[in-house]
């Protein structure tokens, strides 16, 4: 089976990571982008395999942490996300 190459766009990648805890972060949202697949799936699949995403990796977004970062990154689709979002670093 062969596979299209990623293209990614370097530029578009450090305009979604944000510092946030004194840590270099990506939201789910962005993350889940750039591998074409939705949030709410990206969010599942770390709900199911919780082991392999160690505190050392993601955190959740506390309600302060969301309610301030959202307006930060209007650009992003967070229109009407109404749940707190998990980071990776």
């Amino acid at each position: 089976m062969d596979y299209a190459p990623l293209v990614l766009d370097i530029e578009k990648i450090k305009k979604r990571i944000f510092e946030l805890r004194n840590k270099y972060v990506m939201i789910d949202e962005d993350l889940a982008g750039i591998y074409g697949v939705k949030t709410k799936r990206l969010n599942e699949q770390v709900k199911r395999n919780i082991k392999r995403f160690p505190e050392e990796f993601m955190f959740q977004l506390t309600y302060f942490e969301f309610k301030h970062l959202k307006p930060q990154i209007a650009t992003s689709s967070w229109r009407g996300k109404k749940k707190s979002s998990f980071c990776f670093y």
